[in-house]
């Protein structure tokens, strides 16, 4: 059983930057696939940034060249780097891990991107 913890959200001014991290109580190195999805209010979770098994990071059109997902194996953690964040990118953030063939979910962390 791998449990995540998600750290890092917060309020930030359009324009800033915040850093999420991704604690696992397991190794994430033997992890099919660690990523990030957000849910925004009324809408469905979607996928932001994604490691796939064979280590290459993919984004969504909406983050990509703002969020950089990054991971330290030693640390068991995964990071999102969001930059130039904008108030569309309002949302509780997920932290998801996947060895099939079971998923595990964090419990979230809220960024809200407002004046």
């Amino acid at each position: 059983q791998v449990q995540l913890v998600e750290s890092g959200g917060g309020l930030v001014q359009p324009g800033g930057s915040l850093r999420l991290s991704c604690a696992a109580s397991g190794s994430i190195f033997s992890m099919h696939a660690m990523d990030w999805y957000r849910q925004a209010p009324g809408k469905q979770r979607e996928l932001v940034a994604a490691f796939t098994s064979g280590g290459t990071p993919t984004y969504a059109d909406a983050v990509k060249g703002r969020f950089t997902i990054s991971r330290d194996n030693a640390e068991n953690t995964v990071y999102l780097q969001m930059n130039s964040l904008k108030p569309g990118d309002t949302a509780v953030y997920y932290c998801h891990a996947f060895k099939a063939p079971l998923d595990y979910w964090g419990q979230g962390t809220q960024v809200t991107v407002s004046t």
